[in-house]
């Protein structure tokens, strides 16, 4: 049965879209070789990607006609497709480009004229016109812009905010043509409340860089004044609770052990845009990777003043996904402070209630199953994110050492980052 949209990637970006997309009424498939069995049989794939969904969502849009498919002769009939697939950080920083090629790649071989694409990969400025355009109408012998219409629409997923879903999120897009952005616009009207029209390509890639980036320099920032404001013997939280009072000019960012997610900070650095570097953003990514290193730092120095040694201590891990309240593990600090601690030789076992098992250097971190007990018995217990399910007041009593990462716990209560 044809479909009126493709999203090619079910990962973080293409469920979500493919989610609102099924409840606009709007006939989808979903192609992705990888998860599509899983999701086909109402199973959620591993490693945080679904973390926006649960297996009941997932059901409701499998009843309602969505299709997970790895055939890729489905793409041939669709009149929209879009690209979700990931670009993860290579080992220059840059992302790899890889598998959004490859996903072009696949749809050119069956584009049809008419067909609107549009990606939402997130990718350096210049990608979609430069690289991922060739590839479409070599691939298919059709010319964008005139036989079929090309556009960039950076992904604005926010896993788990209920203030801000999908439909009440505006849309930035930018086509190759101003043809191009008004059939990108016609079809994301339908899922959402505004559409932001920029100027091309260029323009809708660059958005998400500075948006990725504004988040990765304010938390750099207040992630220096966490350890400038310990030396000092300051209260950051009570600094920052205060600062955000102010009515302009000031919007309040918060500490904590490092900077998870997928998207992560860009420089525009790398063999497919080189140009110059962001100079902030270079600094402010080396101040966010520190921080897993300071937590494990504190968390020494909190052992030695009670009279411990980090090596033989007991420490507790208390959550380890990137964000509260999320089974998303995507560059989570946990597993860089793990390790340090086991380096030091620390017995290290950890809570999450979104978190069934936990491999670290390749062997499994012991999982606590009572929580405060856990706690009772541990040397130290550190915060690492603050999931909801947690009474941080009964935890500060139960614990012997309770070291919070995120100001989650009330004032006095814990040490804080």
């Amino acid at each position: 049965m044809p479909a009126d949209l493709a999203v090619i990637g079910l990962g973080h970006l293409g469920l979500p879209l493919a989610q609102t997309a099924v409840a606009a009424g709007i006939a989808t498939i979903g192609h992705d070789p990888a998860r599509a069995r899983d999701l086909a049989a109402g199973r959620l794939p591993g490693g945080g990607d679904a973390a926006a969904l649960t297996a009941a969502d997932l059901r409701r849009m499998l009843s309602a006609g969505f299709r997970p498919t790895a055939n890729p002769a489905e793409l041939a009939r669709v009149r929209t497709a879009v690209i979700c697939a990931p670009t993860p950080q290579g080992p220059d920083g840059a992302p790899m480009l890889t598998p959004v090629v490859e996903a072009t790649r696949t749809l050119a071989a069956r584009l049809r004229p008419h067909t609107t694409v549009i990606i939402e990969s997130p990718v350096p400025p210049g990608t979609t016109q430069t690289l991922l355009l060739p590839v479409l109408e070599e691939g298919s012998g059709l010319r964008a812009g005139r036989d079929f219409h090309l556009a960039h629409a950076p992904g604005r997923v926010d896993p788990g905010n209920r203030l801000h879903p999908y439909t009440s999120t505006p849309k930035v897009i930018g086509g190759h043509t101003p043809a191009c952005t008004e059939s990108a616009a016609t079809f994301y009207g339908r899922l959402t409340d505004k559409v932001v029209r920029a100027r091309g390509p260029r323009e809708a890639e660059t958005v998400h860089l500075l948006e990725t980036n504004y988040r990765h320099v304010n938390i750099a920032l207040v992630n220096e004044m966490a350890v400038l404001c310990h030396e000092l013997g300051v209260d950051l939280w009570d600094v920052i609770r205060c600062a955000e009072t102010k009515p302009f000019g000031f919007q309040a960012f918060r500490p904590g052990p490092g900077v998870g997610g997928h998207a992560l900070a860009q420089d525009l650095t790398g063999p497919h845009l080189p140009t110059r570097p962001l100079r902030m953003v270079e600094l402010a990514r080396q101040v966010n990777h520190h921080m897993p290193s300071y937590v494990v730092q504190r968390a020494a120095t909190l052992l030695n003043e009670h009279g411990k040694s980090a090596r033989g201590a007991r420490v507790l891990l208390l959550g380890v996904t990137y964000k509260p309240d999320l089974a998303d593990q995507q560059a989570a600090p946990a597993e860089e402070i793990a390790t340090r601690l086991m380096q030091l030789g620390a017995a290290v076992s950890y809570h999450d209630p979104y978190v069934p098992s936990w491999n670290v250097l390749d062997r499994p971190v012991p999982r606590a199953d009572s929580l405060y007990e856990a706690a009772a018995d541990a040397d130290l217990t550190i915060l690492l994110q603050q999931h909801r399910t947690y009474d941080l007041q009964g935890l500060s009593v139960k614990a012997q050492l309770l070291l919070d990462t995120r100001g989650a716990t009330p004032a006095g209560a814990a040490h804080r980052l």
